[in-house]
């Protein structure tokens, strides 16, 4: 079924690190876009689609009052067939989460939270420009569980500046010793033209070989406590996968609506402008097509192997691909750790996973020799 992404595009402050469209917060401007989204939501009302995910991310959709969320969710269940079942998750920063907001969304129908925790340590949260700090962390946690929230995510940064393994792992068993069901963590990027492109935070963060070894020691923590690695950066437990971003990886139809977001549908990938005021003086979001007719093989390839479920030697051969080409090229990565090669499926393997990208294209340029 399709899944639905809302992009937020609001921050009380924009994190130096972060290159996701933001800008600062401003009610009026709130309001205009919550209107704009619902107006652009109800565009497809027409097709009646079925829809099983819906993921409100940022920015910081938790600026969002729980009425801001119900006007969205009332156009997307006006508008799409949305499953009984549907997973519908908010992006949250720890700072702007109240009992009563809490209270306010669970009502409305979110049913999972995905905090951008980043760290427990506060020289590192304070490094990273957070708003809040380990305990404020904790106690959202505590808030949401209060409130009837089960399905918890919490993002985890590696590589950050003045970060150590000792205090990545502390942050990590602090989480999984609280049973939080699934945990993200993401390599720090230092994106041009960020506040962090700069030689003083390069200076201060880990190097490749300290952060690849961060990486796996985290794995192993986590798979330790009976996390499932089931994609490169994401940990769940009990099977509970985030089921929105699944779609993704698995090539299936998603709608996205607000500035910056991207869409998958009907056979094309598109996405909206990074400008707000357009967004909202527009009719309809202006849509621009990124790719009209994407490779299946190549993104079947490149998307699969970010899953621990991996790629099937049989559907490279059904979408065209050379899987004889494939296998042979990938024994000497499945001989030195990399993947491993098991009932016509290649699974990339925690040492693999640090270096998709290289195996991605050569199993890639393999399958179409």
């Amino acid at each position: 079924m399709l899944g639905i992404y809302i992009h937020v595009p609001f921050c009380l402050r924009k994190c130096p690190y972060c290159a996701f469209y933001s800008i600062d917060y401003n009610e009026n401007l709130k309001n205009d876009y919550v209107d704009a989204v619902s107006r652009n939501i109800r565009k497809y009302s027409d097709m009646h689609l079925p829809c099983d995910t819906v993921y409100f991310g940022g920015g910081t959709p938790s600026l969002l009052t729980p009425r801001d969320v119900n006007t969205v969710m009332d156009a997307i269940r006006s508008s799409f067939n949305l499953s009984p079942a549907s997973e519908i998750t908010m992006e949250a920063n720890p700072s702007s989460v109240t009992p009563e907001n809490l209270s306010g969304y669970y009502r409305v129908g979110v049913n999972r939270l995905s905090f951008g925790v980043q760290s427990l340590n506060d020289n590192e949260l304070k490094a990273l420009g957070r708003l809040h700090d380990a305990k404020t962390a904790l106690k959202a946690i505590e808030m949401a569980r209060d409130t009837g929230f089960e399905n918890i995510s919490c993002d985890l940064m590696i590589g950050t500046p003045y970060q150590t393994m000792d205090s990545l792992l502390n942050s990590c068993w602090q989480l999984s010793n609280l049973g939080i069901p699934h945990i993200s963590s993401y390599m720090l990027k230092i994106e041009d033209g960020t506040p962090y492109d700069c030689a003083e935070i390069r200076n201060s963060v880990a190097d490749e070989d300290a952060v690849c070894d961060m990486y796996l020691a985290l794995c192993d923590e986590l798979r330790t406590a009976s996390y499932e690695r089931y994609e490169i950066s994401n940990f769940a437990k009990n099977g509970l996968r985030s089921r929105h971003n699944m779609k993704y990886w698995t090539g299936e139809d998603y709608l996205g609506f607000g500035p910056s977001a991207h869409s998958l549908f009907q056979g094309k990938r598109f996405y909206v402008p990074n400008d707000l005021k357009s967004y909202i003086s527009s009719e309809t979001q202006p849509e621009l097509i990124e790719d009209s007719n994407p490779d299946q093989l190549e993104e079947y390839i490149m998307l699969s192997l970010r899953l621990s479920d991996g790629l099937s030697l049989e559907r490279v051969t059904e979408l065209g691909g050379n899987a004889y080409a494939v296998m042979r090229k990938s024994k000497p990565y499945a001989d030195a750790g990399f993947l491993t090669l098991t009932d016509n499926r290649i699974t990339l393997t925690d040492k693999g996973a640090l270096v998709s990208n290289s195996i991605i294209f050569e199993l890639y340029s393999a399958s179409t020799s």
